[in-house]
């Protein structure tokens, strides 16, 4: 694994020069940018919806073509309720955002220790994945804080892990030029 990561050090780079780009987009237009996330997902979710109808309709012969049918009514319902009720969903999608970050930290710590038996002091991704448990403890303890501090949360999130990200890519495209066997 971290051979691979020290090969394609430029997939981090490019991860942390599109989250310090969300971040400073976020900061600039805080409402706008939580009404995007919010209506991309109902857009998401209409069009999931669709597909999975689509595709009970073509494999009817099969046996559990009604369970594709159902998921895609159900994305399409979400997808309506969330245009509709905003609210609810930000909110619904607030805790998805805690738990999805929560988790994406715990597996960035437990890589950390990992890459840190071939690359020494490397403490960059486990700091990251710091970052995110401790972003999505806050979205769970303090669900009421608004869109805009919300926002504002998640680009300064979204800023600090791209300097990580972008920090970690160019330490490990520099161990990869030390260690020969890793040169492509």
């Amino acid at each position: 694994m971290e051979h691979s990561l020290a090969r394609n050090w430029w997939g981090l780079l490019l991860r942390g020069v599109l989250a310090i780009l969300f971040g400073i987009m976020v900061l600039i237009w805080p409402m706008l940018a939580w009404i995007v996330i919010v209506a991309s997902f109902a857009v998401y979710a209409l069009f999931d919806g669709v597909f999975a109808i689509a595709a009970a309709f073509g494999s009817r012969g099969g046996g559990h073509w009604w369970a594709l049918m159902l998921e895609g009514v159900i994305g399409i319902s979400t997808g309506v309720l969330t245009f509709f009720w905003p609210q609810i969903t930000g909110l619904a999608l607030l805790w998805f955002i805690a738990f999805w970050a929560i988790a994406t930290g715990v597996l960035e710590i437990v890589a950390a220790f990992r890459l840190r038996r071939e690359v020494a002091g490397e403490w960059f991704l486990a700091l990251s994945g710091v970052l995110s448990v401790l972003f999505g403890l806050a979205l769970i303890f303090l669900p009421a804080a608004g869109a805009v501090a919300l926002a504002w949360l998640i680009a300064a999130y979204s800023l600090i892990f791209g300097v990580l990200m972008v920090a970690l890519a160019f330490r490990l495209r520099a161990w990869a030029r030390r260690t020969p066997f890793l040169v492509r």
